[in-house]
């Protein structure tokens, strides 16, 4: 499985951006699938994540009410939108897979693939 994130780029404060993870190979709807970041100096958190047929959702506090998980199982692509961006929100994005679940929450130890990541700046 290989995952390849894209969309990051610079937005200024109260902007959005769409992050998109492609994912390579047959049997991406079996998917678990989850979005993580990491800022300088910080830990890698959770972000959000969809279970394999987008029917739950499940988003960290802190982005909660303004981004949203979603997914393309035809396009074998998982979406985050962004919207009302604040600087806390610097930082790479990365999505990851589960193959062998159908919903892995927050745990990043569930989560078996890794894209590259996407850099998100928010300037203030």
């Amino acid at each position: 499985v290989q995952l390849q994130a894209s969309g990051g780029g610079w937005v200024q404060a109260g902007g959005s951006l769409r992050l998109s993870c492609a994912g390579s190979g047959r049997g991406f709807s079996m998917y678990a699938m989850g979005w993580f970041r990491q800022a300088p100096g910080k830990e890698r958190e959770f972000v959000a994540a969809i279970s394999r047929s987008g029917s739950r959702t499940y988003y960290a506090d802190s982005v909660k009410g303004r981004f949203t998980i979603s997914r393309d199982n035809a396009k074998n692509t998982v979406y985050l939108q962004m919207s009302s961006l604040k600087s806390e929100d610097t930082a790479v994005y990365y999505c990851a897979a589960d193959p062998t679940s159908y919903y892995s929450g927050n745990d990043p130890k569930q989560y078996d693939y890794w894209g590259q990541g996407t850099q998100v700046t928010v300037s203030s």
